[in-house]
């Protein structure tokens, strides 16, 4: 899979990327992630990507023609499946999208700052719009991270054990179940005797019945959606 991602601080992208599982995974080919400097792509002076809004009003407003040069230049190169706007009004990112995305080979991620990108980059190149909650922050360098790296782990062959990401919260639409490690008894608190039981069948049966009770106590609405579905 290769990710384009546009930006114009890409510095915030350096850490996010270039650790842990992500810098695993393109270390292996299984993911190539491409950070483009949109200053690096505007015919304006001094780096200039941004200008007031029509109508007035606070804040500055990303220009299109920096955008269209960049991303006619990468469409030429390639087939995008998608061209994704990262921005507060798209729709919120779920498990489901994730699962979606890691299938595709090509995706181009765009980076908000500043009051957003011109309406017209939205309506002639952006396929799809996403949000990772209704809160706004400085740019969209940090969801864009977030993105990358809930499709990444889920590229197989990323994670070390494959089925690991199968049994994630969201995955089944449940929360996941609660986890526990040695020593079997820490400060008198002891591991659910069930799990030291050797029996793969009932220890299945209690994450389960877990699983659904950490749903209705802290998102029960997610029970609501399954029953919907």
């Amino acid at each position: 899979m290769r990710i384009d991602i546009i930006s114009v601080v890409p510095e915030l992208l350096e850490s996010p990327l270039n650790h842990s599982i992500m810098k695993r995974a393109q270390a292996k080919g299984l993911l190539e992630v491409k950070v483009h400097n949109l200053r690096d792509h505007t015919p304006y002076k001094h780096g200039q990507v941004d200008d007031y809004q029509f109508g007035g009003g606070a804040g500055m407003v990303m220009m299109p023609e920096p955008l269209a040069i960049l991303l006619d230049k990468l469409l030429a190169e390639r087939n995008y499946d998608e061209v994704i706007y990262m921005t507060p009004d798209g729709e919120v990112f779920q498990q489901k999208t994730a699962n979606y995305l890691s299938l595709k080979e090509n995706l181009i991620l765009i980076c908000g700052h500043y009051k957003g990108v011109d309406e017209r980059i939205r309506t002639l190149y952006v396929t799809r719009e996403i949000s990772i909650g209704d809160f706004v922050l400085s740019g969209g360098e940090l969801p864009a991270a977030i993105l990358v790296d809930a499709i990444g782990r889920l590229i197989p062959g990323v994670l070390n054990d494959e089925t690991s990401a199968l049994f994630d919260s969201f995955q089944d639409g449940l929360l996941a179940p609660p986890v526990y490690t040695r020593p079997a008894n820490f400060r008198g608190h002891q591991v659910p005797e069930v799990l030291l039981s050797g029996d793969p069948k009932k220890v299945e049966i209690w994450r389960h019945d877990m699983s659904i009770k950490r749903t209705e106590e802290r998102r029960p609405e997610l029970l609501n959606q399954s029953k919907e579905e």
